[in-house]
């Protein structure tokens, strides 16, 4: 199937992903921040702070997908106080229809709680600390993005996409188009949104050693990978051809918490492409090609061969 694919950059997209994992506490134990982004606001921010920003733990995880639409709204690449003056005072009337574009299930009173609720704690985090890093991430981001832009052209959509994440393959997935955006805090893994007719996928990017002498954090997720003899076992069975975790658990008799473990971690390294299929939900997995070439290259890099 073939997708119409564009490359959208703001420090909004990173604002709210970085707000999510803080608040709702999923995925810190496979993200590169890990704990350390909770423990450290944790300990920064003053009570008052945190007891308001944790009113948003219990919310409907839906909350997200309509933030990211309004983010995709957005006119221009606004500032984010900006973006979140327009999102708390824009009319329903007006917001609505367009929004309804991209999630019909979503009420005009759903999108005003949204507008109620939201932008005063986005406002508290961006404060005490999206601010403070934002001048690092800006770059990084918009750099990447710079970088998919100019391959859009080259590029057929789905090789782009598999490149672009690091190994996602699109199996028949119902939508017309793919809107790609960097981030920073979700690396190493993609992020989706499914709305109607577009797929938002958050690629990560990764943010430089501060010393040119540490081996490259890409470098390290490959050869701590490729450590594991379970983890070389399960890349050879998926060498010929998509196989799902079933299958893979049943020939290799592993355990399905170990496993899906194992798999991230591949899934992480680049070694494995994830074929993402919206019609059963059955997701499969199948060893990437670029990602032998890509250990050699990082591997002759980092230690001078190249």
């Amino acid at each position: 199937m073939k997708y119409k694919v564009s490359i959208d950059v703001s420090v909004v997209y990173e604002l709210i992903g970085s707000f999510m994992i803080y608040v709702t506490r999923k995925w810190t134990d496979n993200l590169d921040i890990g704990s350390h982004l909770i423990t450290d606001m944790d300990a920064r921010l003053p009570h008052e702070v945190r007891t308001e920003l944790q009113k948003a733990h219990d919310w409907p995880f839906f909350d997200y997908d309509v933030l990211y639409a309004l983010a995709i709204l957005r006119e221009g690449d606004p500032e984010v106080v900006s973006f979140l003056d327009w999102v708390e005072h824009s009319e329903v009337a007006d917001l609505g229809p367009r929004l309804f574009n991209y999630t019909p299930s979503v009420t005009e009173e759903y999108l005003a709680r949204i507008q109620k609720d939201y932008p005063p704690l986005l406002r508290l985090w961006y404060e005490h600390y999206f601010a403070k890093i934002e001048h690092d991430i800006k770059p990084l981001i918009y750099e990447d993005a710079q970088e998919k832009a100019v391959l859009l052209p080259k590029m057929e959509a789905e090789r782009l996409i598999e490149y672009a994440t690091g190994g996602v393959i699109l199996d028949d997935i119902p939508v017309d188009s793919i809107l790609l955006t960097p981030c920073v805090h979700f690396r190493p893994i993609n992020t989706y949104c499914f709305y109607d007719k577009l797929l938002l996928i958050q690629y990560p990017v990764d943010v430089p050693e501060e010393n040119e002498d540490d081996p490259p954090v890409v470098l390290l997720r490959m050869t701590e990978a490729l450590a594991d003899p379970d983890r070389l076992r399960l890349l050879r069975f998926v060498a010929d051809e998509p196989k799902t975790v079933n299958d893979i658990a049943s020939n290799l008799n592993q355990p399905y918490d170990a496993l899906m473990h194992h798999l991230l971690i591949l899934r992480a390294a680049g070694l494995l492409r994830s074929h993402v299929n919206a019609g059963d939900q059955t997701e499969r997995f199948s060893l990437r090609p670029d990602g032998a070439a890509e250990l050699q290259m990082f591997f002759e890099s980092y230690i001078r061969l190249s």
